[in-house]
C-alpha cells in the first residue's frame, strides 16, 4: 500500500489563464488515494477558488515573482523563503512543483528541508542568464510545455542537456471539451442568430495574444461574408500595460463601423467549452504561442482552427487536416482561410474530427495525469534511493 504523498504546487499567477487552467486540469488527473494536493498563491483569485472548490487546501502568502533577471543568491535569502518552507515542515510536503516566477523562492526553501522541487517551463522568453545556469540545472526535473519552449529555455548552444528536459504538453478534459458542446445560450446573450457564421478568440488581454490581427481579420471577413459574427472572449490582465493594451482593444472595436454590431467582447467565461460550441471556427491570433491551449480545446470539441505558426501550435495543429496554419500578424491569410471554413460546412466537418481524434492521441487530459505521475514516482525514488 502506498503512503500519502503531500504535493504542494506553487503559481504566482491567481486568475485563470491556459497555464492555470491548465495546472488545474493536471491536478484533477491525480490519483486523490496517493496525493494530497497543496496550492501556494501571492494572494487570492480566481486559481484558489477553483482549486478550494475541489476540496483541496490553499496557502496564500504574499509574495511578488521573480522577473527573468533574478540573481539567485539573493532571492534565496528572501524572507519568503523562510515562510515557505515553515510551511513545507508544516505540511509535510514531499514534493514541490513550481513555476517560473516561484522557483527562485520555493527551490531554496525545499532544498533547505530536503525535499525535490520539480518545475515547468511555460514561456518560451525564459532563456537563462549566465549567472542563473547553475540554478536550474539544480532543479529535480524540468519540464517544458512544448519542443519551442524547450528550445527558447535552452538557448544555442544549450546551456544543459536536452534530454534533461522532458516534454509534457498540458491535457484537456475530453469528457468537458466534446464534439457537440451546446454554444446556443452564448450566442443568444451575445444577440447572435443561432444560424449565423460565428469566429471565436478566446484569450486575455496582453498584446501577444494579438487582439488587434484578429480585429483587422474579421474586418476583412465582413466584407464578404457580412452575416459573420465574431466573439471574444477573456477578460484576465496581469499588468498595467495590459490594462493599458486592453482598453485600446475596445475603444476601436466600439469606433469600428464595420464591427461595433458584429464583434462582442464576451469578458471572463469560465465555461469555454460553450463559447467554442458557439462558434464555427477558433481563430489563435497570437504573435507567438508557448503552447496554445485554446486550440487544443478547440480541437476536442470538433471545431476546425485558424492559428499562428509561431511556437506550440505548430506542433499541435496539423496544418490542412486539424485546421490552417499561417505567419503571425498576417490579417489577410488569417481571413482567407477563415472564409475558406465559413463557406465550405463539410470542410469544417472533416478538419473538426481529425482535430478531435489528434488530441485523444496525443493531448487528453489522462495522459497528460499518468505522464507527470511517472515523473512524481521516479524523482521520488531517487531521493529515496539517495537516503537509503
Amino acid at each position: 500500500m502506498f503512503a500519502m504523498i503531500n504535493l504542494l504546487f506553487a503559481s504566482s499567477y491567481t486568475e485563470l489563464g491556459g497555464g492555470e487552467t491548465a495546472l488545474l486540469t493536471l491536478a484533477q488527473q491525480l490519483d486523490p488515494a496517493r496525493f494530497r494536493l497543496h496550492l501556494l498563491l501571492p494572494r487570492e483569485g480566481q486559481l484558489g477558488e477553483r482549486w478550494r472548490a475541489q476540496g483541496w487546501p490553499v496557502h496564500i502568502m504574499p509574495w511578488r515573482g521573480a522577473t527573468i533577471y533574478f540573481i539567485p543568491t539573493l532571492w534565496s535569502r528572501l524572507p519568503i523563503v523562510q515562510r515557505i518552507e515553515a510551511l513545507i515542515r508544516e505540511n509535510d510536503i514531499d514534493i514541490v512543483h513550481s513555476d517560473y516566477h516561484t522557483l527562485p523562492m520555493v527551490m531554496p526553501a525545499a532544498r533547505n528541508v530536503g525535499i525535490p522541487t520539480i518545475w515547468t517551463c511555460m514561456g518560451w522568453w525564459f532563456h537563462p542568464k549566465f549567472w542563473q545556469r547553475g540554478f536550474f540545472r539544480r532543479s529535480a526535473y524540468t519540464f517544458a510545455h512544448s519542443q519551442a519552449i524547450k528550445a527558447g529555455f535552452l538557448g544555442n548552444p544549450p546551456f544543459m542537456p536536452p534530454d534533461s528536459i522532458e516534454i509534457l504538453y498540458p491535457g484537456v478534459d475530453t469528457q468537458r471539451f466534446h464534439p457537440g458542446v451546446d454554444g446556443v445560450r452564448v450566442r443568444f446573450e451575445a444577440g447572435i442568430a443561432q444560424d449565423a457564421p460565428v469566429v471565436a478568440l478566446i484569450a486575455r488581454f496582453q498584446d501577444v495574444k494579438g487582439h488587434d490581427i484578429f480585429q483587422a481579420m474579421a474586418r476583412q471577413v465582413a466584407l464578404q461574408i457580412p452575416e459573420a459574427r465574431f466573439i471574444v472572449a477573456g477578460e484576465n490582465t496581469q499588468t498595467d500595460a495590459d490594462n493599458t493594451y486592453k482598453q485600446q482593444i475596445l475603444e476601436i472595436a466600439k469606433k469600428d463601423g464595420l464591427l461595433h454590431k458584429r464583434l462582442t467582447y464576451l469578458g471572463f467565461r469560465a465555461d469555454v467549452e460553450r463559447v467554442i460550441g458557439a462558434a464555427d471556427v477558433v481563430v489563435c491570433s497570437s504573435y507567438f504561442e508557448g503552447y496554445g491551449v485554446v486550440n487544443i480545446e478547440a480541437m476536442a470539441c470538433g471545431k476546425p482552427v485558424v492559428s499562428t505558426n509561431r511556437g506550440g501550435p505548430s506542433e499541435t495543429v496539423v496544418n490542412g487536416k486539424t485546421g490552417f496554419l499561417v505567419p503571425p500578424g498576417d490579417e489577410a491569410a488569417l481571413a482567407a482561410r477563415v472564409i475558406d471554413l465559413l463557406h465550405d460546412a463539410d470542410l469544417r466537418q472533416r478538419m473538426g474530427a481529425a482535430g478531435r481524434a489528434r488530441v485523444e492521441a496525443m493531448f487528453s487530459a489522462e495522459s497528460n495525469g499518468a505522464q507527470f505521475t511517472r515523473v512524481l514516482e521516479k524523482v521520488l525514488n531517487m531521493k529515496r534511493d539517495q537516503l537509503y
